[in-house]
């Protein structure tokens, strides 16, 4: 057998530096503040500070930066900055050392804090936890952090629990709060929700543009954008989703739904669209409205009658979105005959009347319009029995007894459901089964879930339907008592108001569909 020589390492495998090196480490700190109430240097400037001076004393240390989040949540590293850009310069080598005050200040999350401490010491980083006493070189450092991370992740879990528990406790009592820096026509003054009458001015005048003057979104925004009105979140452009959340938020009428949204994930914070999960509560005149409740309602249904068309509206053609080829489906829009001759004339005609060999009639505006004149006339005629007929409908339409018993069945047979399934889960892993019958039965007990939830979304959809519509008639009637009877002209106010749709027949004749849902053929 040869002879064995040793050689010795001359490179630390942790530290990646020469065992016999003098060379000093480059350190950093990492400090974070969720709140202003915390004790010994947690305030983010008496941290920074701390740390500073903490790293300048040592002879063998050279401080190269104290990285700071402040008002930023621990529970997720995805959205710290300064914790990320800290990561980044120890892993180019800018760092070999980061000190921490404890391992719930660098993260409450288990994975992010196993995870980037093995980043760091595979770049031959340490971190110190002051705290806990732990510097991660330690060869029994990983256990014992990942047993510690996984403790203040639970505290941050139990915390979480707690502060949802305070809002929903809030929202049973009816407690309104709003996003006043990116909520437009609303000051907290006093603690009490207040109109900001400039703001509110902007508010008023999108709602007249779109529901008097029949402008699109899009023509709103970019009127707003041209002469520089306020934005709601003060720094971003007008955009048709402003708008289009101005036009839909109840607050504007002076309610306010609560919980629309909830917070799936506490560790990664992300807000899911409330669709029936949670309890939501509708708490009227909770505040000072800006917007009229009848104008309000006014604007829903016609934000429904926009939407159902598969076409953008036009702000330039009043008919566009509402005067319908019979034929085809399709809407009519302008057409210019003759265009470079002195018999120039702008025509309504089936946007698809070749492609589709449509036979509906092409129309001028005039005709149109005296048409609208004799259907209105008609359908207020008699106003009295109009603004009857119409309640009667809406006293039908609000009674949603049978809605609301076939709702409250399905979710019953869903919590029941629920339990089964939670309940058939829990013997599985208590006890030897066979695996086979297991999944069937889950299999069975989740197709049957999955049904009930779709029937309940339908009977939700249809029970939101019905209320929409009696919200309709309602503004419909809150309408008319203000009309004249009898027009002799066409008024574009009339029309944005009081029509659904208008249907053009290959018989010359147009079918107009008033929003109580009357019909004049003319």
């Amino acid at each position: 057998m040869g002879k064995v020589r040793v050689i010795p390492s001359t490179i630390n495998p942790l530290t990646l530096q020469s065992i016999n090196s003098s060379e000093r480490r480059k350190v950093a700190a990492y400090a974070r503040v969720s709140t202003d109430s915390d004790e010994q240097y947690s305030s983010y400037e008496a941290q920074v500070k701390y740390y500073k001076d903490f790293i300048q004393d040592r002879v063998d240390w050279d401080y190269v930066n104290v990285y700071a989040d402040e008002g930023i949540s621990g529970t997720s590293t995805k959205r710290r900055a300064s914790f990320n850009l800290m990561i980044k310069d120890a892993l180019e080598g800018k760092i070999n050392l980061i000190i921490t005050k404890s391992i719930s200040r660098f993260a409450r999350n288990t994975l992010d804090t196993i995870t980037h401490i093995r980043k760091l010491k595979t770049a031959g980083v340490e971190v110190y936890f002051e705290k806990e006493n732990l510097w991660t070189f330690d060869s029994k450092s990983e256990m014992v952090l990942s047993m510690l991370a996984a403790i203040a992740q639970e505290e941050s879990r139990s915390i979480s629990e707690n502060v949802k528990m305070g809002i929903r406790w809030g929202y049973k009592e009816g407690k309104v709060k709003m996003p006043y820096k990116n909520f437009l026509g609303y000051d907290k003054v006093d603690g009490k929700i207040v109109i900001n009458k400039n703001e509110a001015e902007i508010v008023k005048l999108i709602y007249r543009l779109f529901l008097r003057d029949g402008w699109s979104r899009s023509a709103i925004a970019e009127f707003l954008n041209k002469n520089n009105y306020s934005k709601p979140s003060k720094k971003t452009a007008w955009t048709t989703l402003n708008i289009t959340s101005i036009l839909t938020n109840e607050k504007y009428k002076g309610d306010a739904l609560l919980q629309k949204g909830y917070v799936e994930n506490y560790l990664e914070h992300t807000v899911k669209k409330n669709n029936g999960v949670l309890t939501q509560y509708y708490v009227e005149n909770s505040h000072p409205g800006i917007i009229d409740k009848e104008e309000w309602n006014l604007v829903k249904e016609e934000l429904s009658s926009r939407d159902r068309f598969k076409y953008a509206y036009s702000t330039i053609n009043p008919y566009s979105s509402r005067l319908i080829c019979g034929c085809c489906g399709h809407f009519y829009g302008t057409k210019v005959w003759h265009s470079n001759t002195p018999h120039r004339k702008v025509m309504m005609q089936c946007n698809k009347k070749f492609i589709n060999k449509c036979d509906t009639p092409s129309l001028s505006k005039e005709s149109i319009n005296e048409r609208f004149v004799q259907a209105y006339n008609q359908v207020m005629m008699n106003k009295k029995e109009l603004i009857e007929d119409t309640n009667e409908l809406i006293t039908v339409l609000t009674d949603t007894s049978e809605i609301d018993s076939k709702i409250e069945s399905l979710n019953n047979e869903i919590s029941d459901l629920k339990l089964l399934i939670e309940g058939l889960i829990k013997d599985n892993t208590s006890r030897a089964q066979n695996q086979d019958d297991y999944m069937k039965r889950y299999n069975t007990h989740l197709e049957k879930f999955e049904t009930l939830k779709v029937q309940l979304d339908d009977t939700l959809i249809e029970r939101e339907l019905k209320s929409q519509k009696a919200e309709a008639m309602k503004s419909f009637v809150k309408e008319i008592k203000h009309k004249q009877s009898f027009i002799q002209e066409f008024e574009p106010i009339l029309w944005n108001t009081m029509v659904n749709e208008a249907v053009v027949n290959k018989d010359n004749k147009i079918k107009f569909k008033f929003k109580n849902g009357r019909e004049i053929i003319i």
